[in-house]
């Protein structure tokens, strides 16, 4: 009787609220799935999704990316995957690295990459559900979904729709990181989300002369904010312009991602 029919701002366990979730396809094993989630955009959050990846992989893993920043797509451009994505009818068939990362993303379903998305919310949202429910993922490990910034209609979708498993909030060193932080725990805790941890990027840059580490945002914020919020720290990613340069030239598979070393164990230890 007390129902107002919003599910977003809702964290009852109903019937209603269940219906809103969807399966994905019988052929598909996914063991769990991860989001990694930021509250603003240009903290890197593509970056860490694909470093996350490229780190499990290298350890054996089975591991798929499902880029759910349909407005704003760049996992194919950073793992320098061009091609069309094809089905047969009833599911689509993911984009394969030269590592075996499987990868389904908007820029993949369009003739010109640069073409804006002009979609509404339910359209969009429509699309995110798709790629987890009609796309031919197999057997995984891990499946992450970079997704948008923000705490929008796609973060709600994801949220309410897919089963995700865990989160990770990826920050700045910057002064607003807090509030931005806090507005992402709060949006998981709402939809009943486990938080992973915490990954600060941009968190220092090494001298190439002296290896000194310097601070251009600011000093780390990591261990206050984790405190603050009852987060693991997990890792804290250095500015690394190799590693945009990778991205830029479609190689990111070439880069080195022991960075998110902590945060990959964090995952293995859900599997294991």
């Amino acid at each position: 009787m007390e129902c107002n029919h919003n599910c977003s701002s809702c964290n009852k366990d109903c019937n209603e609220r269940e219906s809103l979730k969807v399966e994905t396809a019988k052929e598909n094993h996914i063991k769990k799935i991860i989001g990694i989630v930021s509250g603003k955009g240009g903290v890197g959050k593509s970056t860490v999704t694909s470093l996350l990846a490229l780190n499990m992989a290298k350890k054996g893993y089975k591991v798929g990316i499902m880029d759910a920043d349909i407005t704003g797509p760049s996992i194919p451009k950073a793992f320098g995957v061009t091609k069309q994505i094809v089905g047969n009818g009833e599911l689509m068939f993911p984009q394969i690295t030269k590592l075996g990362i499987k990868i389904i993303s908007v820029n993949l379903l369009i003739e010109e990459p640069t073409r804006p998305v002009l979609w509404r919310g339910p359209v969009i949202g429509g699309a995110v559900k798709q790629f987890y429910q009609d796309v031919l993922w197999e057997d995984l490990d891990f499946l992450f979904i970079d997704m948008p910034p923000g705490t929008g209609d796609v973060a709600l979708t994801v949220f309410q729709s897919i089963p995700v498993d865990e989160v990770v909030i990826v920050s700045t060193p910057q002064d607003l990181v807090s509030m931005i932080v806090g507005k992402a725990v709060n949006m998981c805790k709402m939809m009943n989300i486990s938080v992973l941890g915490l990954v600060e990027n941009m968190s220092y840059m090494e001298c190439p002369c002296c290896k000194e580490h310097l601070h251009p945002f600011g000093n780390s914020k990591i261990e206050e904010v984790s405190l603050d919020y009852h987060l693991t720290a997990l890792d804290q990613m250095p500015i690394q312009p190799e590693v945009a340069s990778l991205v830029d030239q479609g190689l990111i598979e070439e880069a080195d991602p022991s960075v998110l070393d902590k945060a990959a164990k964090a995952l293995e230890n859900l599997i294991k």
